[in-house]
């Protein structure tokens, strides 16, 4: 039974590490139909840059900020500066976010090397609690812990603001919404920014549960794209349910039928596709 509470709580660490990542990626990619190739690069970028200002400066947030920082200058400047100049061509955009994501990860090879680096934490982050069926590491509940309340205000902004609604009047039909008068240019930046700097924070705070290391970027996209196929694009709702289910399979598969990881990890989205294409929350085409 400590097994089975074990990886049940490693999953749910995992599905809050991809809750944070795909929640901003989804609702991008429900906006804006691109899909952002590069994400999983602005978690590398992220990571490493608000590991080393923690390393420096022993400051937990700081970092973190940082981290989210570097990563939301970094996709608003692809947003601005590249992606614009391809707007409506699947096809350049795909490659165009692979591109940057390629120049990124070598960028962190050249400057930090290929050795796995860990997120220095403070003995009280991270010493174990008693959550009444076993100990687990503090931290991580408390990247649970956030990842609710992130959970949370993001269905605020989007259920109760005017922001929201026209986020939600863009992904449902966004030639109606710039009819509308809704600058969807603007709207654009915004979000992916959001999505980029929630990238760049869960590439510090996932330090904790996986080191940084060189391909972890494409792990985490890959992660996070089945994410947003079982969930549907768009949907938070989506997000959290995908994020689950994705983080509960990986967990349980790795530690029970490691051989079999990646077939179980990929059997939902597969299923999802063939009888649900749009996802489970997602609206047909």
């Amino acid at each position: 039974m400590n097994t089975f509470y074990f990886l049940t709580l490693n999953g749910l660490t995992m599905a809050a590490l991809l809750f944070i990542m795909a929640s901003g990626l989804t609702l991008a990619f429900g906006l804006m139909r691109v899909v952002n190739l590069a994400h999983g690069a602005f978690y590398l970028l992220g990571g490493y840059v608000g590991v080393q200002v923690i390393d420096k400066t022993g400051s937990l947030a700081l970092g973190i900020l940082t981290g989210g920082g570097i990563a939301l200058v970094g996709g608003l400047l692809m947003e601005r500066f590249l992606l614009q100049r391809v707007r409506g061509l699947d096809l350049s955009e795909a490659l165009l976010t692979i591109a940057v994501g390629l120049v990124i990860a070598d960028a962190l090879l050249v400057v930090y090397g290929g050795k796995p680096v860990s997120l220095p934490l403070p003995r009280e982050l991270r010493a174990p609690v008693d959550l009444g069926v076993m100990m687990y590491p503090f931290f991580r509940v408390l990247i649970m812990a956030f990842a609710v309340m992130l959970g949370i205000a993001l269905w605020l902004v989007m259920t109760y603001t005017r922001i929201g609604a026209a986020i939600r009047a863009g992904v449902d039909d966004r030639e109606t919404a710039m009819a509308q008068g809704i600058n969807v240019s603007r709207l654009f930046g915004g979000v992916f920014a959001v999505a980029s700097f929630l990238a760049g924070v869960a590439g510090v705070i996932g330090t904790s549960y996986m080191s940084l290391n060189q391909g972890l970027d494409v792990r985490v996209l890959m992660l996070s794209l089945v994410v947003i196929i079982i969930g549907g694009m768009g949907s938070l709702k989506g997000a959290a349910i995908g994020a689950l289910i994705t983080g509960m399979v990986s967990s349980f598969a790795t530690g029970y039928l490691p051989q079999f990881a990646l077939f179980f990890l990929f059997l939902p989205m597969t299923l999802i596709l063939v009888f649900r294409p749009q996802g489970l929350y997602g609206r047909a085409a």
